[in-house]
């Protein structure tokens, strides 16, 4: 059952006590000075807490102060150092150029998310512990919104280290949140700085408004999240406007009031008929509260037997007189625990209950995730608040009510993310249909439900050194929110950046565009083929032939010149497409913007000279990539073929020296093979019209390279600024020998940590080798028992389905990766993503299922169980495409499975592959799954 109450310090204050503009503390709202000597520890106070050009006030001041005390405390109890002061020497950054996230609130309340972000994103995760150390300045071309730049805050750095900086230029906020009151005081400032920003922010005054009203969560998550809550009864004199017209919730009833006076023979009959309804089911007592954002944190709760009807009625007539225009009283059953029978005899004490509070989190796609649980144990017979009870693991707090069974402790579990995700599914289905002004921006989302980060963070704070348990590896409850943060502010700095891009690619590619369009990308194409498809897609289309790679680097001024006689301001230019790679290259050397260097790529992409050239990268430093390279041997000519097949051992594997896809890469045994297939290759492609797409503009030129016995594996790898910022590592099936042509795979990878490591550090140091510091990049390794060994360096991202499940399982875009790099940004990606599942897919050929793509598998059936969710197809080329000769082939779309570990995503694609026709004699999925065990 949910509970949506407020983990407030107030629980139980007098009816009236107070008026509500009374209220203390900078964040609720209110005003008044912060109590005093309240932390123990010891730590500095001649701190630079002032703010240039900013002063505050006296009592501003002592706030500031209170919550760097706060600040310390926290980091003092969880053994981390002290905030040192770097305010005399201002950080300088790189303005509008850097991901900052900007938390403003109380350290506590956020210390895990901070901890977290300083982990992720290293001197990006800000704390600003007063609303001076920000201002908002008008966004030139956005009316009516602000951007939002920071001149003071404590940076938070991997190992929890802090640091208090100043800003000089200050930094242009690109995630705010804030913590938020109704009233006057430090909250009211809060939610004025969120307003209307030009940045993504997570929070923001009008939504919040919205979650408070318990009469709009309790209909809003009864009628779409299907989550239940507790019967309710309430009285209004005006319903919020959201409400108004909508459907009955069996467990809601909703009274309107015609005014405040008169109503209490209606007050006593409908509380009557409540408490003597069969909707309050084995309930005993019922709780008496206000639904008002105005009474956040300050909650006039009663509770009283249910049997007394008329002191329940007379309480809600004494709050109906406090209540205004939108406000409610709720007359709701308290829920009693479930009583849970010991083994044995009975634990002595009182009766325990636990309440379960999930934090979860909007990540990739708008999908919840629960990405914590935290629970407290008290009496039964008394409200239960984190703050009155020490954090616990589910499953501890359930031991000790004496749930200890496993296969029970995991049923609760998957009820509460059942129910947690669903309400967040709920509330982002109602901001979905909301104004920016009722968002209060049109930035301003809702980003995770829960109000126990703290108590979350507490409980993390146990495990704060290293230790061996079930606790070591799991992910901070802040990890998703963090991850989040991080994903819109790519999204923000991104937003409207002028990108060059240079050859429109295939079919394959068409999800570029729709991409940069949901992004906000402003795209100019630089294409061959007038009659592109994506020609009608972009802001300027040149057309150019890029083609004829002898001339690119006379190609690469003119389109300089032509980008500059056009008038183009941009701010970078790529290439996902593979013939272009070193045409954009030089390119970018002309234009200055930034890129890998024109060597580099042109090193990459010829194969023999990848290998060649790393054989000879000795070190230091060690290991080398010399330890990943394969001997092989160029081949031009017959007299390069004979003079090879002396000097790589046999077998050996032949291929294009430009190619891709695996077109022409074949298995030889002997010398008599090397030269038929030489020969082969050499009558059936000869150029690009011969098989477009697969690097014949480039010649037809091939390789023999020594084969090399072990499993295969793709390194998708970000790199900025020669450093490694991500690596996905995928696992691919044995393919159909002689040929090379993938048959399936699997991520993430199933290989042992220290395995993975090792190819992830071998592609890695490849890259390096070879000059490609900048950008993202596909690397194709067999993992050997001696170790990986290179196969091919792609130098831009992975094709087939490798962009859309690094999407799906770890929420990071490698096509924004990619744009960002080439704007000059480095990519705001999480520091270790974890995958959110399994992906196991197999490729179809148009030679092998030809019949059954035609009927149980043809793209419209595929794309609908897609859109069931029951599998995940991607399509790689149109039927016009397909049309080549079976020996050339490449696959003609992917189908995958997903599940919650490798074998059930293994079982359930078998069983499809099967049911649909794609398993046979010919093409034995079973075999190429092989590997995934």
């Amino acid at each position: 059952m949910l509970s949506l109450d407020p983990l407030g310090l107030y629980w139980d204050c007098p009816l009236g006590s107070k008026d509500l503009e009374e209220e203390e503390g900078p964040w609720g709202g209110g005003s008044g000075l912060p109590p005093q000597g309240y932390f123990p520890g010891s730590w500095r106070q001649d701190v630079g807490l002032d703010c240039r050009g900013s002063p505050e006030g006296a009592e501003a001041r002592a706030w500031t102060v209170y919550y760097y005390s706060l600040l310390q405390s926290c980091l003092q109890q969880a053994g981390l150092p002290e905030t040192q002061d770097r305010s005399q020497a201002p950080r300088t950054g790189r303005p509008g150029m850097e991901v900052t996230l900007c938390i403003l609130g109380s350290p506590s309340t956020f210390l895990s998310v901070l901890l977290e972000g300083g982990v992720q994103s290293p001197g990006n995760m800000l704390l600003c512990l007063s609303p001076a150390w920000l201002m908002k300045m008008p966004a030139p071309g956005q009316p009516g919104e602000a951007t939002l730049l920071v001149s003071k805050a404590v940076s938070f750095h991997p190992g929890g280290l802090t640091f208090l900086d100043d800003f000089v230029p200050p930094r242009r906020v690109t995630y705010f949140l804030a913590g938020l009151g109704p009233g006057p005081g430090r909250g009211w400032e809060a939610a004025e700085l969120a307003r209307n920003l030009t940045c993504p922010t997570g929070a923001s005054a009008e939504l919040a408004r919205l979650l408070e009203d318990r009469l709009l969560t309790r209909r809003l998550l009864a009628q779409q999240g299907g989550v239940a809550v507790p019967a309710t009864l309430a009285f209004t004199y005006t319903p919020p406007a959201l409400l108004q017209g909508g459907d009955a919730s069996p467990r809601l009833r909703l009274v309107e009031l015609s005014g405040k006076e008169g109503q209490e023979a209606l007050v006593k009959e409908e509380v009557g008929a409540f408490l003597h309804s069969e909707a309050l089911g084995d309930a005993m007592q019922v709780a008496i509260k206000v639904s008002s954002w105005r009474w956040q944190g300050r909650q006039a709760l009663r509770v009283h037997p249910r049997a007394e009807v008329g002191t329940v009625a007379d309480t809600v007539l004494v709050l109906l007189e406090k209540l205004e225009e939108e406000e409610s009283v709720l007359v709701e059953a308290v829920c009693p625990p479930v009583r849970l029978p010991f083994p044995g005899s009975p634990q002595p004490g009182p009766e325990l209950a636990v309440r379960i509070c999930a934090v979860v989190c909007r990540t990739q796609g708008d999908r919840p995730l629960l990405s914590k649980v935290v629970c407290a144990v008290g009496r039964a017979d008394h409200p239960l608040r984190h703050q009155s009870s020490l954090p616990r693991t589910l499953e501890v707090a359930l031991a000790q009510c004496g749930l200890g069974e496993a296969a029970q402790v995991a049923a609760v579990r998957r009820g509460v993310k059942t129910a947690a995700e669903a309400a967040l599914a709920a509330v982002l289905a109602l901001e979905a249909g909301l104004s920016a002004e009722q968002r209060g921006g049109r930035q301003a989302y809702t980003d995770f439900l829960g109000l126990c980060l703290e108590a979350c963070g507490a409980l993390e704070r146990l495990w704060a050194a290293p230790r061996p348990g079930p606790m070591a590896d799991e992910a901070a409850a802040a990890a998703p929110l963090v991850e989040t943060m991080l994903r819109r502010s790519a999204r923000s700095l991104m937003e409207g950046k002028q990108l060059l891009v240079v050859g429109g690619g295939g079919f394959s590619k068409k999800f570029v565009w729709q991409a940069a369009r949901d992004y906000g990308l402003k795209l100019h194409l630089v294409e061959s083929d007038p009659n592109h498809f994506a020609s009608q897609l972009v802001q300027t289309f040149i057309h150019f032939d890029v083609t004829e790679h002898r001339r690119d680097e006379d190609n690469a001024r003119l389109l300089a010149e032509l980008v500059r006689a056009r008038g183009l301001q941009l701010d970078g230019c790529f290439s996902y497409w593979d013939d272009c790679l070193v045409l954009t290259a030089l390119l970018c050397q002309e234009l200055g913007l930034p890129c890998s260097p024109p060597a580099a790529m042109r090193l990459a992409k010829q194969k023999s000279r990848t290998q060649l050239h790393l054989l000879c990268r000795q070190g230091p430093p060690w290991p080398s990539p010399s330890l990943h390279a394969v001997p092989c041997c160029p081949l031009e000519n017959e007299a390069d073929v004979e003079r090879a097949v002396h000097l790589v051992p046999l077998p050996g594997v032949m291929k294009l020296e430009f190619g891709a896809g695996a077109v022409g890469v074949r298995l030889v045994e002997d010398a008599p093979q090397c030269h038929e297939h030489f020969s082969r290759i050499a009558r059936d492609l000869q150029g690009e019209a011969d098989h477009p797409g697969i690097g014949l503009g480039w010649g037809n030129a091939m390789l023999l390279m020594e084969f090399i016995e072990g499993t295969e594996h793709d390194v998708d790898l970000v790199l900025f600024g020669g450093r490694l910022l991500a690596a996905f590592v995928s696992d691919n099936g044995p393919t159909r020998l002689p040929g090379f042509t993938e048959t399936a795979a699997c991520m993430p990878t199933g290989l042992a940590p220290e395995q993975e490591a090792q190819l992830v550090q071998a592609a890695f140091r490849c890259c390096l080798g070879c000059g490609l510091l900048d950008g993202v990049f596909n690397v194709e390794l067999k993992l050997t028992r001696a170790g990986p060994r290179l196969i091919e360096i792609n130098p831009r991202m992975g094709g087939f389905y490798l962009r859309d499940w690094i999407l799906e399982l770890y929420g990071v875009d490698l096509l924004l990766a990619a744009a960002m790099v080439a704007c000059g940004l480095q990519p705001a990606l999480p520091a270790h993503p974890r995958a959110r599942g399994h992906l196991v897919g197999v490729m179809c050929l148009v030679s092998q299922h030809l019949q059954v793509l035609n009927s149980t598998v043809s793209q419209e059936a595929l794309q609908a169980l897609h859109d069931r969710g029951l599998l995940r197809f991607n399509l790689f080329m149109s039927p016009e495409e397909a049309l080549v000769s079976s020996e050339y082939e490449e696959p003609y779309c992917s189908v995958a499975c997903a599940g919650s570990s490798l074998a059930e995503a293994r079982v359930r694609l078998l069983g499809l592959c099967q049911g649909l026709g794609i398993d046979g004699p010919h093409y034995p999925v079973a075999h190429f799954l092989s590997h995934f065990k």
